[in-house]
């Protein structure tokens, strides 16, 4: 809805109306005396005048010129000669179309919608306080799809644009790639859950709809606020560089300065803002839709967020670049990444350090995509899990790795295999019975597979999760904790979760040789494990140092290009003969 030569954005954020009275135009009023000749004298004058209001003893009836015209052509062509005489009032209707001005709109609709079919589409006479007015039937059915309109590109409680009105201006923001003055500020209000946790969800609608006017005041006529949904906010400027994009977004973090209010309680609440700039956006990136510039706002703010929050952020030409384009390539492309036989294994040595002699391998998921090219499981493992694919691919490594330890067991030389699994693979409830599945459909015993949970996504259902891995071990398979240390493991899920083995994260490793009080941690948990009788494997093991010192503490395996890399399993004959 854009009017010619106006802002597509003022147009849609104009005052709506909101009953019969907003949409009326005044009135012509004659007096009932008024002759039929004199009312059609009038029509034929102004073509413009659609109707007449005809005033009696204080009440109104509208006459309309089809109306007019009706009566004075006849049915045999005598009506002029028969009603010439006749005045206004002995010419208005039997039924009154009249309507109070205060009518909300989709009333008025129904109303119209139950008149009869002769008279649906006539105008109507609306009495307000300021006098008659006439309206359309055409307008009133405008204005309610405008508010439609209206309701489908605003938030409810904020009543600030929604994510839908930035898709309105996507060729306005296209046009404007590359060039100075348009940008995004990207917001969200600081661990704003604990407000909802806390007060309760009324007084976090409350406190969002103060925030959203204490944004109004502070951006004031200089930018377009809206609400993404949630916490998150964001504004839409023109005609800014960055000096001035940044002046808006200090502003939004001044006025947090002062606590929130409500109920006689004090909230201070905080925000992270994240500035992306149209200049810093190729047109063909810009031109792909306003989701990029927004994407790289938030991405500043996911950056502010992790450099202490209550700040703000700016990805642009001085700036290390977000990967959205590559992430959003990842994604599009991760679904056939099985389908398309691009994905392999690769197998890395585990050395037993008691023995000298390698206790197994741990088969590492590798994809090299025919558009992407080679993509880190870094890069893929977290979206996989996001979006559910890690199933997909967690059923394709297992049943691979299985069909692996089938060969090597047929060419006699047998392997114990560790795989990873998601927190996300357990959310089923099924995991126990695909892996027994997959051992009996390649003849492999359990106790050959070793099953490691990667937690890269925090475990949400701790007792489901702990119940189905302690079928596992009953099954005869080994359970391990890999990553210890790092993401989301902590000593109460070491308490919560049944394990065979537990993996130190390469990030304690990597200082063991160098720093006393990382090996007298690294040292006091392999006793702790050991006294529990859980094997420690540790991971990233690169210089000789390190692995005689874990040999020392009591270490029982490791791993690590120290060791052997990870390789395909053909080149295995010659590492591990």
């Amino acid at each position: 809805m854009r009017s010619n030569g106006g802002s597509p954005v003022l147009s849609l954020m104009r005052p709506l109306p909101s009953c019969l009275e907003d949409l009326g135009v005044a009135a012509v009023v004659v007096p009932g005396t008024a002759l039929a000749t004199e009312l059609d004298a009038m029509f034929r004058s102004d073509r413009g005048l659609r109707a007449v209001v005809v005033e009696q003893s204080g009440s109104f009836g509208l006459l309309t010129r089809d109306h007019l015209d009706f009566k004075l052509t006849g049915r045999l062509g005598y009506g002029r000669a028969l009603n010439t005489k006749r005045t206004a009032a002995e010419l208005l209707p039997a039924a009154s179309s009249a309507m109070a001005g205060d009518l909300d709109l989709q009333s008025a609709v129904q109303a119209v919608l139950e008149r009869p079919e002769y008279e649906r589409y006539q105008d109507l006479l609306v009495l307000s306080a300021t006098g008659p007015l006439v309206v359309t039937v055409s307008d009133i059915f405008a204005a309610v799809s405008a508010e439609f309109r209206h309701a489908s590109l605003h938030d409810p409680l904020t009543g600030l644009p929604n994510r839908r009105m930035l898709e309105e201006l996507c060729p306005d923001l296209g046009s404007s790639a590359g060039t100075p003055g348009i940008g995004i500020l990207f917001i969200d209000l600081d661990d704003f859950k604990s407000v909802n946790d806390t007060y309760g969800h009324r007084a976090g609608d409350a406190a969002l709809a103060e925030f959203a006017r204490r944004l109004a005041r502070s951006v004031g006529d200089r930018g377009i606020l809206m609400r993404l949904g949630g916490d998150e906010f964001a504004v839409l400027l023109t005609d800014v560089d960055e000096e001035a994009a940044c002046e808006v977004a200090n502003g939004i973090l001044d006025s947090l300065e002062d606590h929130f209010v409500l109920d006689g309680c004090e909230l201070p609440i905080s925000a992270t803002i994240g500035l992306a700039l149209g200049v810093d956006i190729t047109a063909e990136d810009m031109l792909a839709g306003p989701e990029v510039l927004l994407r790289h706002a938030d991405g500043a703010m996911l950056r502010a967020k992790q450099e202490g929050k209550r700040r703000i952020g700016r990805i642009g030409p001085r700036h290390e670049p977000a990967p959205f384009a590559r992430q959003a390539h990842i994604r599009r492309r991760l679904p056939s990444a099985v389908d398309d036989s691009a994905l392999t294994l690769h197998y890395q040595p585990v050395l037993d350090l008691a023995t000298g002699e390698y206790a197994g391998v741990e088969a590492l998921l590798r994809w090299n995509d025919r558009e992407i090219g080679p993509v880190a499981p870094d890069e893929f493992i977290p979206l996989a899990e996001h979006t559910g694919e890690i199933r997909k691919i967690g059923a394709w490594v297992l049943d691979n790795a299985c069909a692996q330890s089938r060969s090597w067991i047929d060419a006699g030389t047998p392997r114990n295999i560790a795989v990873n699994v998601s927190p996300v693979q357990f959310a089923d409830g099924t995991l126990p019975a695909d892996i027994r599945a997959a051992l009996n459909r390649h003849g492999v015993p359990a106790e050959m597979l070793e099953i490691e949970i990667t937690e890269g996504t925090a475990i949400a259902d701790v007792p489901a999760v702990a119940s189905q891995l302690r079928e596992l071990i009953d099954m005869g398979l080994g359970v391990a904790l890999d990553d210890y240390g790092s993401a989301y493991s902590s000593l109460a899920m070491l308490r919560a979760l049944p394990l065979t083995t537990l993996k130190i994260d390469k990030a304690f490793i990597r200082d063991i040789d160098s720093e006393t009080h990382t090996a007298t941690i690294i040292r006091g948990l392999i006793q702790t494990l050991s006294a529990l009788g859980v094997r420690v494997t540790a991971e990233g093991v690169e210089r000789q140092e390190q692995l005689d010192l874990l040999r020392d503490m009591g270490c029982h395996t490791a791993q690590g290009y120290l060791i052997a890399p990870p390789m395909a399993p053909a080149a295995f004959e010659t590492v591990m003969s």
